[in-house]
């Protein structure tokens, strides 16, 4: 495993060791030992997986409030993504600020996303099937988005079509508006 930082203390690319032949490929996604090595100690509990159908589809920001906040840990296994991570920490030196990251079933590469960020992703391509681990369990008391649109993180998704957004995308509220619960060193 490899490990490439981003603009974003802590959020980072992770590239798995990929063993190719004639018939195909080989790559671990997960290894508890190896993951530590890199600086990712994380224990996951649960794995996730959605379907997108549609090129240009939008989902995000999302994150659940403390005491159920999560890391997860993204990749894509068909298709390709617009991976966006966003620091919601109040009181961080990068609070507000935003890193994407091209996600694919071609490239392979995963992204790590600590607690206390939110997360979203646009579709690049059609059929896109998109696997995250997170190291906390679901709540549905703790689930929370942020306006994919919020101006003032200022993510540029480019052309988005409203149609492929989900009602939660387009009713959840600006940060300023938000009860999101996330402190800097708290998390």
């Amino acid at each position: 495993m490899k490990r490439i930082e981003t603009s974003l203390p802590g959020v980072c690319i992770v590239e798995p060791q990929v063993f190719g032949d004639h018939r195909g490929y080989f790559m671990e996604t997960y290894n508890r030992k190896a993951f530590e090595e890199i600086g990712i100690p994380h224990t996951f509990v649960q794995d996730n997986q959605s379907f997108s159908a549609q090129k240009g589809t939008l989902r995000g920001i999302h994150f659940q409030n403390a005491p159920f906040a999560q890391a997860k840990l993204v990749r894509v296994t068909r298709g390709a993504v617009m991976d966006v991570a966003v620091d919601l920490r109040k009181g961080s030196p990068t609070y507000k600020r935003w890193v994407a990251v091209e996600l694919s079933a071609e490239n392979k590469r995963m992204l790590f996303i600590p607690r206390g960020f939110g997360h979203g992703f646009k579709t690049l391509t059609e059929d896109v099937e998109f696997c995250y681990k997170v190291d906390n369990l679901y709540s549905k008391a703790c689930d929370r988005g942020i306006r994919y649109n919020d101006p003032s993180i200022g993510v540029d998704w480019g052309m988005i079509d409203e149609k492929l957004l989900s009602q939660k995308d387009t009713t959840s509220p600006l940060l300023e508006e938000s009860d999101c619960n996330f402190v800097y060193g708290e998390i």
